[in-house]
């Protein structure tokens, strides 16, 4: 379980609420605890790395922000923006946030409370003010000529245009500058930059993976051509992540990645990748959608998905759902095989999508409801086997002729060892839903069986030979959200 923390809001505001200034060197006891308890197993800092001047003058500058600005935080003034943690200057930890020794001793406790720490890295763009802008400028997608989304920059051969980094169907982050990687120097320079990262944490959540596969990177620099380019170059990805791996063999891979191609990353070497599809299912509730692609994937697949219900690109879930959808939303997101990936602020139902380049937020107040439900989701599923044993996610079927309502249903059944095991069952229609599972657990027949609701006050005795024969029958209410322990009676 991932849980991703905004680095400089997050230490901006225990140094507010302690009275006195917290960096990665000094992060309260309590904190560290407060994850443990709750079941993480890894957290992401994000945006630890050092930006600069250049960045931070586009983040002022930038009218769309600006207004991104005000509206989060009115009464902000300049001091208040850090510019963007994407547009990286240097990947080197900056003093105010504790240093590259305040990064090893967070890392140190993190260790001593059974958690591991993920650190960004951005493959496809450096931030402007990064060295290598001045000292290696060949390592980007440049001209010699003027183009229209590129700067000028003075090099040895004279002046080039160094392209922006950007993504194929937005405009250009003029933050940044576009690496290239049709050129082998930048491939090594990179690959040796992700194994300086990768010594000082336990897995890397690289931004925008997909930028970098060939067909995706020709395509969109195709008007940026270079001569004596080599007619088929390897892919960047299963080089680079098993030099990493060589080194560090449990280290964590996962990829931000859309447009389909998680699959593919996968299969370059990554251990996870974000199920973007699935958010967009759950935010639209598009319950039917969702177990369509659910159901779609190979077990495999869905044990390598990034599971979210927000991030910080992402609108907060609290102000799209209302309580109910996000409690049944939440279920999903945790009772499925794969990486469960939870944000800073989520759990006491946030609002306000801050931009990242801000390093001050407004507090928000808590909400007490949501707070319940991840209280309660967070306690009870370390003492199942949901994340921790076999799993099956079940295709249910109708309860009657003519009902389609068992579309609308996602069912995962859970077991460790002996007869015991667990049902997350979840229905994402905005009405009742009623199915019959097809349970597999064996010697089902065997004996009766109490199943009772963890997450509720609900308790039913089954017969075993019912149970074989026709399956779980289950009538649940408008996003009906509901974890069974089921254990044998007789």
């Amino acid at each position: 379980m991932l849980y991703e923390i905004n680095t400089r809001c997050w230490l901006r505001g225990l140094s507010e609420k302690g009275g006195a200034a917290v960096t990665l060197a000094n992060v309260p006891a309590a904190e560290f605890a407060g994850w443990q308890e709750m079941g993480f197993t890894h957290i992401w800092l994000m945006g630890v790395w050092t930006t600069g001047p250049r960045a931070r003058a586009e983040a002022l500058k930038h009218l769309d922000l600006r207004a991104a600005y005000d509206a989060v935080l009115p009464g902000w003034t300049e001091a208040d923006v850090a510019g963007s943690p994407y547009a990286i200057g240097d990947y080197q930890v900056p003093p105010a946030l504790g240093g590259e020794p305040g990064l090893k001793e967070f890392r140190r406790k993190l260790g001593e409370h059974g958690l591991k720490l993920v650190l960004d890295f951005v493959p496809n763009h450096l931030g402007l003010d990064h060295a290598w802008v001045k000292s290696q400028p060949e390592l980007f997608v440049h001209s010699p000529t003027e183009v229209s989304g590129a700067f000028s920059q003075e090099t040895p051969a004279g002046i080039r245009w160094l392209a922006h980094g950007k993504d194929p169907y937005f405009p250009a982050w003029s933050d940044t500058v576009q690496l290239d990687y049709r050129r082998t120097a930048t491939r090594v320079a990179m690959t040796q930059l992700l194994q300086s990262v990768a010594s000082r944490c336990d897995g890397v959540r690289c931004d925008m993976a997909m930028l970098l596969l060939n067909d995706v990177f020709a395509k969109t620099w195709e008007q940026f051509p270079i001569a004596g380019q080599p007619s088929a170059t390897p892919e960047f990805w299963p080089a680079a992540i098993s030099a990493v791996k060589r080194a560090h063999p449990a280290f964590l891979f996962l990829a931000e990645a859309y447009w389909g191609l998680e699959a593919r990353l996968q299969g370059l070497g990554f251990d996870c990748t974000y199920d973007k599809t699935l958010y967009d299912g759950l935010v639209s509730r598009d319950g039917v959608g969702v177990q369509r692609h659910l159901l779609s994937m190979t077990s495999e697949a869905l044990a390598s998905r990034a599971h979210f219900l927000e991030n910080h690109d992402e609108p907060r879930i609290a102000s799209i759902l209302s309580l109910e959808e996000h409690r049944a939303a939440a279920l999903v997101v945790l009772g499925l095989p794969g990486l469960r990936f939870l944000h800073e602020g989520q759990l006491s139902g946030a609002c306000l999508k801050v931009p990242v380049q801000l390093a001050r937020r407004p507090e928000e107040p808590k909400q007490a409801a949501i707070e319940t439900i991840y209280r309660q989701m967070l306690s009870t599923l370390p003492s199942t086997a949901v994340g921790q044993g076999r799993n099956q996610l079940l295709k249910p079927r109708a309860a009657w002729p003519n009902n389609p309502t068992a579309q609308n249903f996602m069912i995962v059944q859970w077991q460790t060892q002996g007869p015991e095991f667990d049902l997350v069952a979840v229905n994402l229609a905005s009405h009742r839903s009623q199915c019959y599972v097809p349970l597999t657990v064996q010697g089902l027949a065997e004996h009766n069986w109490l199943m009772k609701d963890l997450l509720g006050p609900e308790e039913h005795k089954r017969s075993g030979d019912d149970l074989q024969n026709q399956g779980l029958y289950l009538d649940l209410p408008a996003q009906g959200a509901q974890l069974f322990h089921c254990h044998p009676i007789n």
